[in-house]
């Protein structure tokens, strides 16, 4: 049993989405900072929104194989208490920041999921997504949650969860956190109130169940 599962609300790119989450709870906030995602938030304008942000609210700052001085220059202006690496970074790239990370885990295209969690030996933990190598998330597709199961790493489940299928996908692998992003929208980058309410309820009654 996992107890509370952590919940991580994915591409926040306006302050009052982020105001409702924290006022739900909600753990971590990400701010995509990958220009061709449909997320993408300027530096400046995340760190007006994070500013904002009370005390135990982690602000996760995500890049999908971006440049170093890119990533550098993004966590010079906005900070981040975790990064989340969403690409094919290798862990040497990946440690280089000397930040607590995450590493997204492509689950369409790796198929030995322990031996890819052992190649990131300082990873916090590893995010668990749908996408293919070389692929955005947020694309609200799902894949076997099965092989999410007896991971001996913290699993950050993601990949087509909403209000309707978290709760299931709670009770099938107890990850230590989930995180979602497109089941929260109307739009990429524009959350819903009722969604957001909607999901962070469902968690909390897997977690009693």
């Amino acid at each position: 049993m996992n107890g509370r599962t952590r919940i991580k609300f994915c591409g926040i790119t306006r302050a009052q989405d982020a105001a409702c989450a924290v006022a739900l709870g909600v753990d971590a906030l990400g701010f995509v900072f990958t220009r061709r995602s449909r997320r993408f938030v300027e530096p400046a304008a995340a760190a007006a929104i994070r500013a904002t942000l009370p005390p135990f609210v982690c602000a996760v700052a995500l890049f999908m194989d971006d440049e170093p001085a890119w990533i550098a220059a993004v966590l010079d202006a906005f900070g981040a208490d975790l990064i989340q690496f969403h690409g094919s970074e290798p862990a040497a790239f990946c440690d280089g920041f000397a930040r607590p990370y995450l590493k997204a885990v492509a689950m369409a295209s790796v198929a030995d999921v322990p031996a890819h969690l052992d190649a990131y030996p300082r990873a916090s933990g590893f995010v668990l997504d749908a996408h293919a190598a070389g692929e955005a998330g947020g694309t609200g597709q799902r894949f076997d949650w099965a092989r999410a199961r007896g991971l001996s790493r913290p699993v950050v489940l993601a990949g087509g969860l909403t209000a309707g299928t978290v709760g299931e996908a709670i009770a099938r692998t107890r990850p230590y956190a989930v995180d979602v992003s497109s089941g929260i929208e109307t739009a990429p980058g524009l959350k819903d109130d009722a969604k957001m309410r909607a999901f962070a309820a469902a968690v909390r009654a897997a977690d009693c169940g």
